[in-house]
């Protein structure tokens, strides 16, 4: 298998040589997404969306769904680009960045995927294991130990050698975290990590997100419309609704915020701005075959 060299932790600069630029720590904001314009098509995801995301914190993207929330996890990878705006990074533009410095870009980045996304084939410790055995040249040895020591930090150091398909949702979902952590990210980002858990599941993978960010001081991002288990987690809220923020704060001045719209959604009311049909011709006449 071929084997990448671990890259260090610095983001390349927009040229093509081998000059890099050294990370800052001197400023608060980590991730800024100003002006931010993206669209599919004739629809638009993204207008003019302005957010920070703060260092050592962890920071909920929250709204109803089909806003646009794991598009903007794409777009802070740089999986997507905006039309408009950017995307900075520790001050960098992550838009000009070639390929050495998106590639040191990502190695900062810990990701938990919606509903785990185990490999199938592997069990539970090469399934942790397969970052290191991909970006590192470690030992078996150094392997085994930050494999063992990452699944004793979930709680799941006894089910090594399980299959996923012989895991719990919760289980599962515990074991994608170990792997998200195993090449010790600066920014660990968590799309929908409580969806499908039971009321024990859910209540653990709760108290991880929060103790690993604070034991490993990193920065975590939450995408998640699951409103009670995000307020007992993050620090600042980003309500994003009709391509902005319509709202930000942290959980408590959301949930007291006057907007119909964030009383909508804090509150789970079925009556309010968003509507339940999704636009789409009158009725009537589509009933009536009189198609466009």
């Amino acid at each position: 298998m071929l084997r990448h060299p671990k890259p260090d932790r610095t983001l390349a600069a927009p040229c093509n040589s081998v000059a890099a630029l050294i990370v800052s720590k001197t400023s608060e904001n980590l991730i800024e997404i100003k002006d931010l314009m993206y669209s599919r098509g004739s629809r638009v995801i993204f207008r003019h969306l302005d957010l920070t995301i703060k260092r050592g914190e962890i920071t909920a993207l929250m709204g109803p769904s089909g806003t646009g929330k794991t598009t903007l996890l794409r777009l802070i990878t740089r999986q997507l680009v905006p039309q408009q705006g950017a995307v900075f990074v520790d001050g960098v533009d992550i838009a000009t960045l070639n390929q050495r410095g998106l590639y040191a870009l990502r190695q900062r980045f810990g990701m938990l995927f919606q509903n785990g996304a185990l490999l199938t084939d592997l069990n539970v410790f090469e399934n942790v294991a397969f970052p290191l055995r991909e970006h590192t040249k470690l030992t078996n040895r150094l392997i085994r130990h930050v494999v063992l020591t990452k699944l004793h930090a979930v709680g799941l150091r006894g089910a090594a050698d399980m299959l996923p398909s012989e895991l719990s949702g919760g289980m599962a979902r515990r074991v994608a975290l170990a792997r998200a952590m195993v090449m010790d990210p600066e920014i660990l980002i968590y799309d929908e990590p409580f969806v499908g858990l039971d009321p024990i599941s859910m209540g653990v993978i709760v108290r991880l997100v929060r103790r690993m960010n604070d034991a490993l001081g990193i920065t975590s991002i939450v995408v998640s419309h699951d409103v009670a288990e995000v307020s007992t987690v993050a620090d600042k809220s980003y309500l994003i609704s009709d391509g902005k923020v319509a709202a930000s704060g942290s959980p408590d001045e959301l949930s007291v915020a006057k907007s119909k719209l964030v009383r909508q959604f804090m509150h789970g009311m079925a009556d309010g701005p968003v509507a339940f049909h999704f636009d789409a011709p009158d009725y009537a006449e589509q009933l009536l075959g009189r198609d466009n």
